[in-house]
């Protein structure tokens, strides 16, 4: 198993923070830096600088969001980053959620398995360069009576394979995922029930398009918190874990409170969203049970988190990307360190 680092949402007065936290996992060995957009600072911007700054790690979109981007657009981006990398970008995509994808992007939220699925097909073949040319439900190119023709992209990947991962939660998302992409960006996993939440179904959509699981990249990101107190670091997640169960998107239409549903928390769900888009972020916080927290994130020492990424390593994943906490840069590198010892610890470093 491999490990990967994931430095979230640039900015917040940690741009120089992210950079030390990338540069030393690049020093650490760490397989990929893998850095979100969603409606403050954009990924590619982010991963020129990491990857300027940086010699061996891979660089990696979590995500670039579909609404946001034309796919030959993305195309472009992609070709261009691994060119100047020298190889080394990886490419994540998602679909975002209604509330931006509606309403910070102005685009529709609508058909969202539909849409990735065109949206893949154009990158893939405008990455491959040969001349563009789609008709599909949501993109005709060129567009029909009209002076454009099927143009080639001039820029030359450093590989013929861009290697592209898709982030998926839902069951019909992840079958597809495992159906037309090469890797899986999970979020919230739990190793006691990734095989029922997660990998059967990209099993099947591997099984759809004639592959196994080989080669495919299962790669859930993880806080990771260092220290002897379970409990207490448990605690620090409380506000991330309520946003996303209970904030993150409408109560109609929330991929992760729907995760944490099908995890068993049915009953804690509910309230966590309940109190949370009431105006009550503390009571939602206070609400999320600490099983729920310790099974989707990794804490304790390092003896335990080794013994948990063993476990992650049986239920499927091949690259676990940790998001290292910490209110100081010293912590977070510390943290980032602990993991390698872990992954050591585990018999399971390559």
């Amino acid at each position: 198993m491999r490990l990967g680092i994931n430095l979230g949402y640039w900015g917040a007065g940690m741009d120089g923070d992210n950079l030390a936290v990338a540069q030393e996992a690049d020093r650490l060995g760490y397989d990929v830096c893998w850095a979100a957009e969603a409606y403050g600072s954009d990924v590619p911007t982010v991963l020129s600088w990491v990857a300027a700054q940086t010699e061996s790690i891979d660089v990696g979109s979590a995500i670039m969001q579909i609404p946001a981007r034309q796919p030959a657009m993305t195309a472009m981006t992609a070709a261009t980053l691994d060119s100047l990398s020298g190889g080394r970008f990886r490419l994540g995509l998602g679909v975002s959620g209604p509330q931006v994808s509606e309403g910070w992007y102005g685009v529709q939220f609508d058909k969202p398995l539909a849409r990735t699925r065109e949206y893949v097909e154009i990158v893939r073949k405008a990455m491959s360069r040969e001349r563009l040319s789609y008709e599909g439900e949501h993109w005709t190119l060129p567009l029909p009576d009209g002076p454009g023709k099927p143009i080639k992209l001039t820029v030359h990947p450093q590989r013929e394979h861009i290697p592209l991962y898709i982030a998926a939660i839902g069951p019909k998302n992840l079958e597809q995922t495992g159906e037309i992409a090469d890797g899986a960006l999970l979020i919230f996993p739990s190793a006691d029930h990734l095989e029922d939440t997660a990998v059967k179904h990209l099993r099947a959509g591997r099984e759809k398009a004639g592959r196994t699981m080989d080669g495919f990249d299962v790669c859930p990101t993880l806080p990771l918190a260092v220290g002897e107190d379970v409990k207490g670091l448990a605690d620090m997640f409380r506000p991330y874990t309520a946003l996303y169960v209970g904030g993150m998107g409408s109560r109609k239409q929330n991929f992760y409170n729907n995760l944490a549903q099908r995890m068993g928390y049915e009953k804690e769900a509910a309230e966590i969203q309940d109190k949370y888009l009431s105006g009550d972020k503390s009571g939602a916080a206070a609400a999320v049970p600490h099983e729920l927290i310790d099974r989707t994130t990794l804490l304790g020492p390092v003896e335990r988190i080794a013994d948990r990424m063993q476990a992650y390593a049986a239920a499927g994943v091949t690259t676990l990307t940790l998001a290292p906490a910490g209110f100081t840069l010293d912590e977070r590198l510390a943290a980032l360190r602990a993991g390698t010892d872990a992954l050591e610890r585990s018999g399971l470093a390559a």
